[in-house]
This record gives C-alpha cells, structure tokens and sequence, in this order.
C-alpha cells in the first residue's frame, strides 16, 4: 500500500487499535480512527461510528473518503467482552458481543470493500483472538466471535481476490491493555505459564503484524490467520 494511503482503525483510541493507528502514523499514513462515545484527543482523524448501526459505519467511511480520500487498509479491532460460564450468561450479554464483535465486523468489511473493489486494491485485517481457536473458561460468546472472522475472512478474501483486495486476520494471544490489567494475578500466571514465551505480548508488538500485512510484502498473503501469541496456541 501506498505511503500517505488512508488507513481507517475501528477501536482506535485505546489498546491494540491505539497502537496500530500510531504504527501506521509513524509510517506516514493517513490515520482515521474511529470512537462510540466521547472523542479522544489525538492527532488522527476521528470519526464518531457505532459498529452496531449500519447507517453509522456507512456515514464514518463516507466521511473519511470525502476528507481523506479511498481507503486502503481497513483494521477491523473494535470489541467487547463478559467472562461470564455458560449457564449465568443472559441472552442480553450475548447478543451484544455478538452484534459488537461479529456483526459489527461484518458490517465494517461490507461497506469497506466497496471502495477497494472499486480501485482493484486493499488490504482489510480483522483482529481476531487466540481464543478463537483455542477456547477459553467463560468465554464461550467471546471465542465464538472470534471464530466467526476466520470464516469471514476467508469467505471474503475468496470474492475479492481478483480485484487485488487481501483479507486476512492476526490472532493476538494475551497483550498488555486495559482488558487484560482487570484479570487476576492468578488467572495471569497461569496464562504466562503456558505460553512458551512465558510473557504477555505488548501492543506494539501486534502492530507490527498488522503493518506487515498491509506492506507490499505481504501482497500474496490472503486468507491466513497469523497468530501473534507467544506460542500460546500453536498448532491450531
């Protein structure tokens, strides 16, 4: 993709999506990020957009083409989370993962890609989980979503294919934000304890990836699922 490209983050202004934007500054993009509620301060270009309204999302990318031009790089981060053990999970907690998540995912990758179909080039990159593949105690919602991309992912990146569009997802393992600083220090250790590196992963280092996949060396990857999680679910 190219240097000065528009690259749009969802969940940009926090976390993994934070450190993405950054990375992709850093390099001289064009960084749009999107917010739900309150506006962050920064220098990227802030969209308000809720992934749950259709309507939302299709006016934030409208906005971002008409004030910085067509996309080329979508990063599809934003997410919510419960814990919560299968029998005490309401049918309310549920359908909001999954409308944030899933279907917020979908949402944005559908009207994304009609811009990059349109220019015969882009790059969209969900970020996934490990626990996607792996599963995890109560988060069976959670993982469920992030299974849900692989499949997107791989469906979309079979009908894009031939207008030079990648669709691929990066599958962190457990990252230092503010959702994994509430966890418990037992709960912690135990995660450090089974992953082969034997630490958690900052969130420079899934940038990285993330940056990867959008640089021309990456133009003949598509469909792939590239963990990014100390070892931690190696062979799934």
């Amino acid at each position: 993709m190219s240097v000065n490209g528009v690259v749009f983050v969802t969940g940009g202004n926090r976390g993994i999506g934070l450190a993405i934007a950054q990375r992709f500054a850093l390099d001289g993009f064009k960084v749009a990020i999107s917010y739900r509620e309150n506006k962050p301060t920064g220098d990227f270009y802030m969209v308000k957009a809720d992934v749950t309204d259709s309507k939302s999302i299709d006016n934030a990318i409208d906005e971002i083409e008409k004030n910085l031009g067509p996309l080329e790089v979508v990063v599809i981060n934003a997410g919510t989370n419960k814990d919560s053990l299968a029998m005490r999970l309401e049918d309310v907690d549920m359908e909001s993962i999954i409308n944030t998540n899933l279907m917020g995912s979908l949402r944005v990758a559908r009207r994304s890609v009609k811009s990059m179909m349109k220019n015969r080039k882009g790059r969209i990159i969900f970020i996934g989980s490990v626990v996607g593949l792996l599963g995890s105690p109560g988060q069976m919602v959670y993982a469920s979503t992030k299974a849900g991309l692989i499949g997107a992912a791989r469906s979309l990146a079979r009908e894009v294919g031939s207008r030079g569009v990648t669709v691929n997802v990066v599958a962190p393992g457990y990252v230092d934000t503010d959702m994994t600083n509430d966890l418990e220090p037992a709960r912690k250790e135990m995660i450090t304890a089974n992953t082969p590196l034997g630490r958690t992963a900052s969130a420079s280092e899934i940038a990285g990836v993330v940056r990867f996949l959008a640089s021309d060396d990456a133009s003949y990857i598509t469909g792939a699922v590239i963990p990014v999680d100390g070892g931690l679910g190696m062979g799934h």
